[in-house]
């Protein structure tokens, strides 16, 4: 069985031989990336600009940084205002080694979207904007998610046509959550954001993939709709937020899991008891002896204040063994030192 093989089933509850794992910073990864990359016909008119015109910067503070320029303030300028062109064939140069490499290693092969539909809705017009413009300018936030989803279902729609058969799922990510909600009622997230989605994951659907979505925040009922959208792995990195008994107790079985010990919670304090503990809940409240969770990793160790090396190859450890309990096989080897 390869790693594509055990990654399917675990998504689709077929009864994988051990765990899935995406933890790159300890050198295991059943999943590889599809390397679409910046056309190069693009040249950013200021520093940390990015292909939809997004000026990002960073603080003191070791992670991604955040957006600071809002290209889109004046939502009706929609029309003139520049969106990146997925048929550029530079974007796609590097796609065919990475591709027949994953191939030969039988990995699960991954493309990704970053920022899918709100998030870049609020990087392109702030995020306060967004969020009053929602219910006083509904019309123009209609025209800014349609325009963001039509390009990145024409993203889709090139990845299955330059190569055809050889992706098999599509990751992004939406953050939707504070500590304690959503940012919006669910009523309002299915009527305004669930008809899009559906559109951009029934054509990553069509395409043969299966649908990833990263989502932060205490997203309980948002589960739901991501569920009738057509979302198959839901990748969670805050379970102790939003509750995992309660989680379990509405979507196992339903949807597939991504996680691992909570990145706020339990990681940083090194505490090796709280990761055993966390390790146990997630595997016998989410995981299914059919399948449905995904070890992964959170890759900016040094973002979240894990506070030394030893703290994720504990937590490895610790979802190896369960691993074997619940599918008869452990994880496969640490591969590298980690890094946090």
């Amino acid at each position: 069985m390869t790693s594509r093989d055990i990654v399917q089933r675990a998504i689709h509850f077929e009864r994988p031989r051990r765990l899935p794992v995406e933890m790159g910073s300890l050198g295991v990864n059943d999943t590889a990336g599809l390397p679409v990359k910046r056309a190069e016909s693009f040249v950013p008119r200021v520093e940390g600009e990015d292909e939809w015109g997004c000026v990002w910067a960073q603080t003191d503070t070791p992670n991604m940084g955040q957006v600071k320029g809002h290209p889109l303030e004046n939502v009706r300028a929609l029309d003139t205002h520049p969106v990146p062109d997925y048929t550029d064939d530079s974007r796609y140069e590097n796609c065919e080694a990475a591709l027949q490499k994953a191939e030969t290693a039988g990995t699960y092969i991954k493309a990704g979207i970053f920022m899918v539909l709100f998030e870049r809705m609020h990087t392109l017009h702030g995020f306060e904007n967004t969020l009053i413009d929602l219910y006083c300018d509904r019309h123009a936030m209609e025209a800014l998610a349609d325009r963001i989803a039509d390009v990145h279902i024409t993203l889709v729609r090139e990845v299955a046509r330059r190569f055809p058969g050889r992706v098999h799922g599509w990751g992004m990510t939406d953050d939707w959550g504070t500590q304690q909600a959503a940012f919006i009622s669910i009523d309002f997230w299915m009527d305004f954001f669930y008809p899009r989605y559906k559109r951009i994951f029934d054509a990553m659907h069509e395409a043969g993939c299966d649908v990833w979505v990263h989502s932060c925040g205490k997203i309980n009922e948002i589960i739901e709709g991501f569920i009738a959208a057509g979302v198959n792995v839901v990748n969670l990195q805050q379970p102790r937020a939003l509750g995992i008994e309660e989680i379990g107790r509405r979507y196992r079985g339903r949807i597939a899991f991504s996680s691992l010990s909570d990145i706020q919670a339990t990681l940083p304090t090194g505490d090796r008891r709280q990761i055993e503990a966390d390790t146990e809940a997630l595997m016998t409240l989410w995981a299914s002896p059919q399948g449905g969770f995904v070890f992964s990793d959170y890759g900016d160790g040094r973002a979240i204040g894990i506070p030394d090396d030893s703290v994720k190859p504990d937590m490895y450890d610790a979802f190896s063994r369960w691993s074997e309990r619940v599918y008869g096989e452990a994880l496969p080897r640490i591969r590298q030192a980690v890094g946090v």
